[in-house]
């Protein structure tokens, strides 16, 4: 899960750029970079941090250039050093940049492939490198001094014959223009738009909708899969299919708990999903319960929060907010180590005793992952003196890592994993725990004014539509995202930093 932004502007896009990713922080907390394009040179700033603390003052003076990219992330598979921090470049062709969102499922097969054939030399870890690589590796394949919107989009489509997995995609080349692709399986998001200024028609490419309307980009559409859109450095765009078999499967997880409420995805309002998902959850409450005794619907804040708020609509049920939330502590979803997660939670979140005393609360969450998190909240809502704690999540049951960009932990540390939904309860401490149907999440997302007929639902049920994930791969993704391997590779990593700082 990580953030993307491009910009073609009129004049230098440095603030908007900054603008940009604080808005999509929330896709990515642990690093940050900007690189912008002036007369032929780059200009690269980049760090672990938060946007508001990698780029100071100074930086952002050096950041000069009407055209330039972004990006914020989150650490994937074990590692968090800045040597990871995107965008990344190479010198040839033309000196490109490169900014990714997503994973490739067949990134080690391509980095031999890129050292042994492509004659390239990958410097990380990172599957963004690899990814990099082979576009300028595509892109000099065409021969050209001066390449055109038919190259670049060749360069795209020998990408898509490649590369395997989930991927959303912002590059620039230096002193040409910026392109940004899609998966062929639409399962990362990215849009773009335009907005109007007095010296001309400006360009955005972006992770989530959201960012453009903070910046007054009106949104022109999503990328289909495959698809790709080229902006050059004077204002023209273009846009070009460039997969042989397109199939929107998007990731649904973007819509339970990645992606801003405030964003449309796919032409589906991520806003309105989480108001049906809610509807659907009170409907099998109903179902299972028709006399439940539920006093009051708290929701965890923040994802959570709409689902929750239509769940009390439709039971009838006092909606409150029995939770007051830190906002300077980082989602724990994405942190990498247990006991930094678990340490958070108490840091995060405190109960409002009022709410709490004396009633059968029912807690409404997102998702139910690792377990870690309810485990504590519920244990603070008995602590706040409820009587009852039932638990409500909006998801289905987690039960297999992701492999399209999502850090989610190894099937063994998801707590739904091989186990019923009253093995959960328990292991929880809930009085009454219940998921969301798969069917139900299918239909509150892809049920609006847009229908979407498939979804990549891996988490939930295990297929992967990229075809190509065996229980092989799931082992070494197991290896790689264990939290015993992320701590023992941050230990490495930061006594490298130190020493080459």
């Amino acid at each position: 899960m990580c953030g993307i932004v491009g910009i073609v502007g009129k004049s230098n896009v440095n603030q908007a750029l900054y603008d940009a990713l604080t808005v999509l922080q929330h896709r990515g907390q642990d690093a940050a970079g900007i690189v912008t394009s002036h007369d032929g040179r780059l200009f690269l700033r980049k760090d672990n941090g938060l946007v508001r603390d990698v780029f100071q003052q100074r930086h952002m003076q050096r950041l000069v250039g009407h055209m330039g990219i972004g990006h914020v992330r989150y650490p994937t598979a074990g590692s968090s050093t800045s040597a990871e921090a995107q965008p990344f470049y190479v010198n040839s062709p033309y000196g490109i940049t490169l900014a990714h969102n997503g994973n490739l499922t067949n990134v080690e097969q391509l980095a031999k492939e890129i050292y042994e054939s492509d004659l390239r030399h990958v410097n990380t870890s990172s599957d963004s490198e690899v990814l990099l690589n082979v576009f300028a590796h595509e892109l000099a394949q065409r021969g050209k001094l001066q390449p055109t919107e038919e190259d670049v989009f060749a360069a795209v489509t020998d990408v898509h014959n490649r590369c395997v997995g989930g991927y959303a995609v912002v590059a620039m080349v230096t002193g040409y223009g910026i392109v940004g692709f899609r998966d062929p399986h639409g399962i990362r998001p990215i849009v773009f738009g335009q907005r109007h200024t007095d010296e001309g028609v400006e360009y955005m490419i972006a992770s989530e909708s959201v960012s453009l309307d903070v910046l007054g980009f009106t949104l022109i559409r999503d990328l289909a899969p495959g698809e790709a859109v080229y902006i050059t450095e004077d204002g023209k765009l273009h846009t070009r299919q460039c997969a042989t078999n397109p199939s929107l499967t998007p990731c649904i997880f973007e819509h339970v708990y990645l992606a801003r409420p405030d964003s449309i995805i796919d032409g589906v309002s991520v806003y309105k999903a989480r108001l049906r998902m809610g509807e659907k959850l009170a409907e099998k409450i109903l179902r299972e319960r028709p006399e439940h005794d539920i006093d009051v619907v708290i929701p965890i804040p923040d994802t959570s929060r709409t689902a929750a708020l239509e769940l009390a609509n439709h039971l009838g049920v006092k909606f409150r907010e029995g939770f007051v939330k830190n906002r300077y502590i980082g989602r724990t979803f994405i942190m990498p180590g247990q006991a930094a997660r678990k340490k958070s939670v108490r840091q995060k979140l405190n109960a409002i005793e009022l709410e709490f005393r004396g009633k059968n609360v029912m807690l409404v969450d997102d998702s139910i992952v690792r377990g870690t998190t309810c485990k504590q909240i519920i244990q603070m809502a008995r602590e706040a003196g409820a009587k009852n704690v039932y638990f409500c999540s909006a998801a289905p049951a987690v039960r297999f890592p992701n492999v399209y960009g999502i850090d989610m932990p190894s099937a063994h540390e998801l707590i739904a994993h091989n186990r019923s939904t009253q093995d959960v309860a328990d292991l929880i401490g809930a009085d009454w725990l219940i998921y969301q149907d798969l069917p139900d999440l299918i239909e509150a997302v892809g049920g609006g004014k847009i229908k979407i007929e498939q979804f990549d639902c891996a988490v939930f049920d295990g297929k992967y539509v990229t075809g190509d994930v065996d229980e092989a791969y799931l082992n070494k993704i197991e290896q790689a995202r264990n939290d015993a391997s992320k701590v023992k590779t941050q230990a490495v990593s930061a006594i490298i930093d130190l020493y080459n700082n």
